[in-house]
């Protein structure tokens, strides 16, 4: 059997992206394939189990979430405990894939006990980092992992560097004996929101259709500050979120006439009934919320900064992309 230890020294790299991709296509390929993420700490973080719960989703696996996610403490040996959560995790499965955080340098408690595990169940250990330039910073960290390292994983490359990284990076990590296994360029189509998760970043409430609140957000629109109808400005986007004011009802009623994802309201005041009709009609959320328009820009701004990878729609979008 295999193991695949994915890890990264920052939250929203990518891990479980990669991991979901390489499952997903391992499974294709005829591999059983079983999932672990264990959290090293005293006390399990709030939503831990987000990202095991979609795992779980997208392997079909039988295991409770709390099985694919156990919570190791650090007292006592960590790699005895970390071996039986990974005992359990991988019966009868041709290939496990472990999802990890690792430290900033290699003297941190994280790396330590990442480097740990590693030894400790001979994974092969791929690294994921979203591209930045800290990346020649961390050098030391992924060399840690010794002879376990198979590579590293670039993510959310802007296309307009991706000359720059065959150039001028790629040089620098075979310098560093780091192998660069793959590089994904930013896709807006693995960037996305649902509309829940719009709801919950801009502190909002959905208040009809709410059977929606899992459909993704490709594009988000202001409403126009004019006195013209709007029909032309929303009606250049598709499948997207419209922002606008409590006191432009006109501009609301025009946003739900092109191809509208959700509408957000802002402000005190409540859709009035023309509206809240048409919305229904058109099988279309609302999402009030108090914030004003700059703040909810902002809201949606760092929302799409930390996107996470966790809807089972994205995953043909990056079935594709691991493929090539």
């Amino acid at each position: 059997m295999v193991a695949l230890y994915v890890v990264s020294a920052e939250e929203a790299a990518g891990k479980t992206t990669i991991g979901a991709g390489v499952g997903k296509y391992l499974q294709d390929d005829g591999k059983k394939v079983g999932f672990l993420k264990p959290i090293i700490a005293d006390k399990k973080p709030s939503g831990s189990n987000t990202d095991a719960a979609f795992m779980k989703q997208v392997l079909s696996s039988s295991e409770m979430v709390d099985t694919l996610c156990p919570l190791v403490s650090e007292e006592g040996v960590l790699a005895n405990k970390v071996t039986e959560a990974y005992v359990k995790a991988s019966q009868d499965r041709d290939v496990i894939i472990i999802e990890g955080m690792c430290g900033q340098s290699p003297n941190d408690n994280l790396s330590k006990a990442c480097y740990e595990i590693a030894e400790a169940l001979k994974t092969k250990v791929i690294i994921v980092e979203g591209y930045s330039q800290q990346l020649f910073q961390r050098f030391s960290t992924y060399k840690g992992f010794g002879r376990n390292l198979l590579g590293i994983v670039l993510n959310k490359v802007p296309r307009s560097r991706l000359q720059c990284l065959s150039d001028e990076i790629s040089p620098q990590f075979d310098k560093a004996g780091i192998s660069i296994l793959g590089v994904l360029p930013e896709d807006r189509d693995l960037f996305t929101l649902t509309i829940d998760e719009l709801a919950d970043h801009i502190q909002g409430e959905i208040l009809n259709n709410t059977e929606k609140s899992a459909e993704l957000v490709e594009n988000f629109m202001l409403g126009a500050i004019s006195v013209d109808s709007g029909l032309e400005y929303f009606g250049r986007k598709t499948n997207k979120a419209v922002v606008v004011r409590d006191n432009r009802p006109d501009m609301q009623l025009a946003a739900l006439e092109t191809p509208t994802r959700c509408l957000v309201i802002s402000g005190d005041t409540a859709p009035i009934y023309s509206v809240r009709y048409r919305a229904e009609d058109k099988g279309v959320p609302i999402i009030t919320t108090q914030h004003d328009t700059t703040t909810i820009v902002k809201n949606i701004e760092e929302a799409l900064g930390k996107a996470r990878f966790n809807q089972e729609k994205k995953l043909p979008r990056l079935a594709e992309i691991t493929e090539q």
